[in-house]
């Protein structure tokens, strides 16, 4: 069982009817629950017999369910069984005992207390449905003692994306996974997963071939149309699987569980899925989001100091998209982001992919900031250089181009620049390529149009701006 838990308002039940959708599995509003066997409403509970009483009612609901009992009052006519997501009252786990029986029984989910203002206007909007009000800074303490958490939760598109830690785990109990190789090594046993299959590591292998193992793996395990398979890995892996789950009987869902900074900051929402081709990255691929992407800030702990910096680019590169001076969007340049800097970086990419989710009305180019130059570097080395150090080359070169073209002012790149070094990444192209040299392959560039390719150029913070370059004609 999945327990949400949380203070009033918190989102518990919404957190939890979206979640069980996802899951395929059954929901219990704990609170819905006691409201149907009482025949009363909670404050009429609390003003007629007294928080105590409604604590004993609470407390006997709660062992019903575990216990898969189901009361005679409940006008549905299901059979309660587990797997299940229930969500709890804002004070259910005051108890030990009650607390004591949904750990044995599953995992607490605790849900972060949102901002004051946030809170008020949650309480103001439902005036009398809480009884006991906001009880959130009195119980800090109690809150805080659940080790598994989230920070955040909200839709991109048809995916639900959950934040936070130690929720990885109870979402992939018996998922039909498929892991990158050094994250099954790694992480397998700890989650306490067996992936079906497994990809190996580093872009070199997103090819055609193996989306050609994954089919094969797919009718090996029997997967039909109503079937989900959980991607757990970096970005190749959730580009990977998505893929062979869009094209496998015509398309079936799939579970996004990024296990870098930089898929969970970039890959992990958008739904665009595919494989890299001899002529170019990722020109074989689909549409296809996940029904849900699951971001766990515990993977974070076995991330190289590289790979974290990998993901700090894609961060700063929603910075340059969104603007830096946003309190939402300015993380610091070492040691690991927090659920809550993830979360609120990473809703730069979703607020622009609801805006165009298919690419069609020319705002989602944005996202494409610095990729341009930086899918020809990665080309060109043989993808020696890594995603995330290409990005933050690719960035620093395209303001060059900003300014070169009058969009920018000339001091713009060498502040961009600063940036991306004070997170630990390169900044100029590798001794031997220059962007005259690139041009070949940014040619092949799946956003150009004949000739020209359309540049999202950075042209200061909050301004980046698609600009259509011929390449044949024009230098950069």
């Amino acid at each position: 069982m999945i327990f949400l838990y949380g203070a009033p308002a918190s989102g518990k039940s919404t957190l939890g009817r979206a979640l069980a959708e996802r899951l395929g599995l059954h929901f219990v509003d704990l609170d819905e629950r006691i409201v149907a066997e009482a025949g009363m409403t909670i404050p009429e509970i609390f003003k007629s017999r007294g928080e105590a009483v409604f604590r004993d009612i609470e407390s006997k609901a709660l062992k019903e369910v575990v216990s898969g009992l189901i009361s005679k009052l409940q006008t549905s006519n299901f059979k309660l069984s587990t797997p299940t997501v229930v969500s709890l009252g804002g004070g259910t786990l005051l108890r030990d005992e009650n607390r004591s029986l949904c750990e044995e029984s599953g995992t607490v989910f605790c849900i972060d207390t949102p901002s004051d203002d946030e809170l008020a206007r949650r309480l103001g909007a439902a005036p009398g449905s809480r009884p006991l009000g906001d009880r959130a800074k009195e119980r800090a303490a109690h809150y805080a003692s659940f080790p598994n958490r989230v920070a955040a939760f909200f839709d991109a598109q048809s995916s639900l994306v959950v934040v936070g830690r130690g929720i990885a785990p109870a979402v992939l109990a018996g998922r039909n996974v498929v892991a990158d190789e050094t994250v099954a090594r790694l992480w397998s046993g700890r989650l306490g997963v067996s992936p079906f299959a497994t990809i190996p590591s580093g872009e070199e292998h997103k090819t055609p071939v193996t989306v050609a193992k994954l089919w094969r793996a797919f009718a090996e395990r029997g997967l039909g149309r109503r079937d989900a398979v959980a991607a757990l890995g970096g970005g190749v892996t959730g580009d990977l699987t998505g893929f062979a789950a869009a094209t496998w009987m015509r398309g079936i869902p799939w579970i996004n569980v990024p296990t870098t900074l930089l898929s969970m900051v970039d890959a992990s929402t958008g739904g665009k899925t595919g494989c890299d081709l001899p002529d170019g990255k990722n020109l074989a691929g689909a549409f296809h989001f996940p029904k849900l992407v699951v971001i766990d800030a515990d993977f974070l702990e076995t991330l190289s100091p590289k790979l974290v910096a990998d993901g700090r680019a894609e961060m700063i590169k929603h910075e340059a998209i969104g603007g830096a001076e946003s309190p939402e969007l300015k993380v610091e340049s070492c040691g690991l982001p927090s659920p809550r800097e993830i979360a609120g970086n990473l809703m730069v990419k979703v607020g622009i992919v609801r805006e165009d989710p298919l690419e069609t009305k020319g705002r989602r180019i944005l996202l494409n900031c610095g990729h341009t130059v930086a899918h020809a570097v990665e080309k060109a080395t043989g993808y020696r250089v890594s995603h995330g150090e290409a990005v933050a080359m690719g960035c620093v070169e395209e303001a060059r181009i900003a300014v070169r073209r009058g969009l920018a002012p000339a001091e713009w790149p060498d502040a961009l620049a600063s940036r991306f070094a004070a997170a630990g990444l390169p900044t100029t192209l590798p001794d031997g390529l220059s962007l005259d040299r690139l041009v070949p392959l940014m040619r092949g560039d799946k956003k150009r149009e004949g000739d020209a390719v359309v540049f999202a150029l950075p042209c200061g913070w909050g301004d980046v701006r698609g600009v259509r370059i011929d390449l044949s004609k024009e230098s950069l």
